[in-house]
């Protein structure tokens, strides 16, 4: 019972798929209509082509050459404040060096009269 369904339903869909020729006035309807447009009027549309393709060939040129400079001047930035950081821990450095040199001569002048 259920295959007998199933095969009409097969037998349906194969009859609903098949391919069938389409009929001689259908292109002429479909160009009146406007669906289908003349083979005629692509070259003109193409003559447009190249000229938008230098255009858009130089602006993704100009995003990048823009890009890389912007790159560049990020990575100068970054490189100008580490430089600015290492010189700021050296005069921290130096100064807490100059502060140690301080003590330990205090230190050493004190040992001294001490001995004496």
């Amino acid at each position: 019972m259920g295959t007998e369904n199933e095969d009409e339903f097969e037998r349906e869909l194969r009859q609903a798929f098949a391919r069938r020729p389409a009929p001689p006035s259908l292109k002429r309807k479909l160009m009146e209509r406007g669906v289908l447009k003349m083979k005629r009027a692509a070259p003109a549309e193409r003559s447009f082509v190249p000229w938008q393709r230098l255009a858009a060939s130089v602006a993704i040129a100009a995003v990048l050459a823009g890009g890389i400079e912007w790159h560049s001047l990020d990575q100068r930035r970054k490189e100008e404040a580490a430089r600015e950081q290492v010189f700021l821990a050296l005069r921290i450095t130096s100064h807490a060096l100059d502060q140690m040199n301080a003590r330990l001569a205090a230190h050493h002048r004190g040992g001294q009269d001490s001995q004496y």
